[in-house]
């Protein structure tokens, strides 16, 4: 008899680069963990408005320590991340509101496109320093992902659709009535009871909720 997935919801922006981590070690678990792994784009600048919380790159002390934080998280799970130069610019000033909508419209036309389409959109604005509110950039990505001129140009065309503003509007309102106030927040389900975690470094703590073995960074070569 097969055994039940574990579902775990995955609230994320690509404008948060501690998003990006949680992301790519819950991919990496996905088949480990037998996890039914559900990506819920959001719209973080409306937790942290709804939420009251402040970007911790406003906090000096804070930026600071975000900084090498990053690098150390970067080494340890070997993900592709490098520091903008303009981090200010990018989070504060550019944000992120095209892409999650694009995301979202994703997910509702091309669902099986979501997972890479966000790892681009991560990989353009924390990896190579590249736009990702433009109109060019969001068809880069597009591409990038295999989808067709005429699929590009109808995803594209329904970022201003009411019913995409509206379904990232409700992602993010779910999010904050779980409690979020920034990015990620992970949700594992448990015995019908959904149990929240914030941020990229409570893997230990949601795989002893699930039963199951956390292995740390389960890079290449962590598994030799």
């Amino acid at each position: 008899m097969a055994v039940a997935k574990r579902t775990v919801e995955l609230f994320y922006d690509v404008l948060s680069p501690y998003s990006w981590f949680g992301f790519e070690v819950l991919c990496r678990y996905r088949s480990r963990w037998n996890l039914d792994l559900q990506f819920r784009p959001f719209y973080l600048a409306g937790v942290m408005g709804a939420s009251g919380n402040k970007p911790p790159g406003l906090v000096p002390a804070k930026a600071m320590y975000m900084t090498r934080d990053l690098e150390r998280l970067r080494d340890f799970y070997q993900i592709p991340f490098n520091h903008p130069s303009d981090p200010a610019n990018v989070m504060f000033v550019k944000g992120s509101l095209s892409a999650m909508r694009l995301v979202t419209a994703a997910s509702k036309d091309h669902p099986e496109l979501v997972e890479n389409l966000s790892r681009e959109f991560w990989m353009r604005a924390w990896s190579r320093d590249e736009d990702i509110t433009q109109r060019e950039s969001l068809l880069e990505v597009c591409k990038k992902v295999g989808l067709n001129d005429n699929d590009t140009q109808s995803l594209l065309s329904r970022i201003g659709d009411q019913e995409i503003k509206d379904q990232l509007k409700a992602t993010t309102q779910k999010a904050i009535d779980l409690g979020a106030f920034g990015a990620p927040l992970i949700v594992a389900h448990v015995d019908g009871q959904p149990h929240m975690f914030f941020g990229s470094d409570r893997f230990l703590l949601l795989a002893h909720l699930l039963g199951v073995k956390w292995e740390g960074p389960l890079t290449a070569k962590s598994q030799l």
